[in-house]
């Protein structure tokens, strides 16, 4: 247990809620969560859904209409053909993060991750006893890995690969040449990749682009996607994961030792989500647009702050390192001081140390409260 460890984000609330209980005005940037509510459509599926009785067991896979939605989801957007049996439906995205590790790692097993990353990729592989091999993302690639880099931290030990894009916590983005370096590694050294797509309908320069599009990969890739993001349903806990049929079916099994299902009928909402109507998406992008513009002018405007504008996804990840504060120096001030909830680079790795990750899912008068307040406190 001491192996496993945690998302600092929900400690920094804990505390940010303690000081909003006595009386601090506080600005909450900390949490990756969108400020919307679930979009209407959603909300009166899952009623639909209870009224014809979507209250017992099903599948452990998931119901044959959320994997069938979600596989045509998949098909439609990455244009690459989808069958329902490769699709496990999951409460949220972390499982499939769990599930995929203990179906194809073994203690000594590499497994190569973005550092500064999520951080439970590293928590799954202390887990799990696999060995962590993590490849620096670069600001002055835009937070891509060096391809060249990734190529050289490959060992007859490396067993899977994990990426993220849109990233958390950088809103880097991994773009053609980058993924089809790393589609041509796997397919020549034969290891998996677990490709965290949960952000990729929040993405604003051109399309997303996925490494289960490149000839070969859907064979070897596992994608993690869902709901919380793109349709402002965190609460109710729903993702899924496109993958080979076997390894499904590892993980379905694993669905049924710990959850036994996903609920059904936040499942039949969540078809509701994949199929309906994206017009309430497209607005949530562009206000996030606005929302991303407005912090990184901000950003750069306050001295010491460097701040590369995000591709995707509602984070920045601003460079403090002139302010001569480390990472969580840097956090506990503001929060502190300036009341304003943010989280350590460090958070996210080793390699996020000398800069800070503020969520841009607040309103752009919190936004800009919050500008003002950093500004102040330093």
């Amino acid at each position: 247990m001491d192996h496993l460890g945690t998302e600092t984000a929900f400690e920094v609330l804990a505390r940010a809620r303690a000081l909003e209980a006595i009386g601090r005005d506080m600005v909450h940037l900390e949490i990756g969560e969108p400020d919307f509510d679930t979009p209407p459509n959603i909300i009166e599926a899952a009623k639909r859904a209870l009224d014809k009785g979507f209250t017992h067991y099903g599948p452990s896979a998931g119901l044959p209409e959320a994997r069938a939605a979600a596989a045509e989801y998949i098909a439609r957007d990455r244009g690459v053909a989808v069958d329902p049996d490769q699709v496990v439906i999951t409460p949220g995205g972390k499982p499939i993060i769990f599930f995929s590790a203990l179906a194809l790692l073994d203690p000594g097993d590499e497994v190569i991750y973005p550092n500064p990353g999520f951080p439970i990729y590293e928590s799954m592989i202390d887990y799990i006893g696999a060995t962590r091999v993590p490849v620096p993302l670069e600001e002055s690639k835009g937070f891509a890995f060096d391809p060249d880099q990734l190529e050289s931290l490959v060992s007859d030990r490396t067993k899977l690969v994990i990426i993220n894009s849109p990233q958390n916590p950088t809103g880097g983005v991994l773009r053609g040449e980058v993924l089809r370096r790393l589609a041509g590694l796997a397919m020549k050294h034969d290891f998996y990749v677990l490709s965290d797509e949960i952000y990729s309908q929040i993405i604003y320069d051109g399309a997303h682009e996925s490494i289960y599009a490149i000839d070969g990969m859907p064979e070897r890739t596992i994608i993690l996607d869902g709901h919380s993001k793109s349709y402002a349903m965190t609460g109710w806990r729903l993702g899924f994961g496109v993958m080979p049929k076997p390894l499904a079916q590892k993980v379905a099994k694993l669905m049924t030792n710990s959850n036994s299902c996903t609920c059904s009928f936040t499942q039949m909402a969540g078809v509701e989500a994949l199929n309906g109507p994206q017009d309430s998406v497209r607005a949530m992008v562009e206000e996030f647009r606005a929302r991303r513009d407005l912090i990184v002018d901000g950003l750069n405007k306050i001295p010491g702050f460097q701040c590369h504008k995000p591709s995707g996804a509602f984070y920045v990840f601003p460079n403090i390192k002139e302010t001569g504060f480390t990472s969580k120096d840097m956090e506990n001030m503001l929060l502190e001081k300036a009341g304003v909830a943010t989280l350590s680079g460090t958070s996210f790795g080793a390699n996020g140390e000398g800069y800070i990750r503020l969520s841009y899912a607040n309103s752009q008068a919190n936004i800009k409260r919050a500008l003002d307040k950093i500004a102040e406190a330093l």
